[in-house]
């Protein structure tokens, strides 16, 4: 099996072919993408939130029978540069740091569709459950992100 993931096309190995596997085993243990992270395993704390087709989806649920022939994104492909990376350095987000990959791309994917999200509209796009209780740096390096990718709501 193969799966166009971070714009390349990629094989997986015999072990991480499984239809029935979730995306996020054939991602860390078939193409070593230890980026994406597990979380609780029943889609609802969005650690292993990637994009499907620019779409977020939380990936310890989803099949990969479900993503063949969809563009799979990871943290990986975000990059250090991106304004999102650097706004999360700039609002000192992370604290224990594990569900942030999956912030990451769940506020990625709003960006990508709203490049001047509301309060209400990151309240409503980011679902992600973080312990640290973080949300309002999240928030705030969201806004940061979107300012500099030429959005910004005042």
């Amino acid at each position: 099996m193969e799966l166009k993931v971070n714009g390349q096309l990629r094989a997986l190995p015999a072990h991480a072919s499984d239809p029935a596997m979730p995306l996020l085993w054939a991602l860390r243990d078939g193409l070593d993408l230890t980026g994406t992270k597990f979380g609780c395993g029943v889609a609802a704390c969005g650690a292993c939130t990637v994009h499907l087709d620019g779409q977020a989806a939380r990936s310890c649920v989803t099949p990969l029978a479900s993503v063949a022939g969809k563009a799979v994104t990871t943290i990986e492909a975000l990059g250090p540069d991106h304004a999102l990376q650097r706004a999360w350095i700039e609002h000192q987000v992370p604290q224990c740091g594990y569900c942030q990959s999956g912030m990451l791309m769940a506020a990625a994917a709003l960006l990508a569709k709203n490049r001047k999200p509301s309060d209400a509209d990151i309240d409503a796009a980011i679902t992600n459950l973080c312990r640290c209780g973080t949300y309002p740096r999240v928030r705030a390096a969201i806004h940061s992100a979107a300012a500099r990718l030429g959005g910004a709501r005042k």
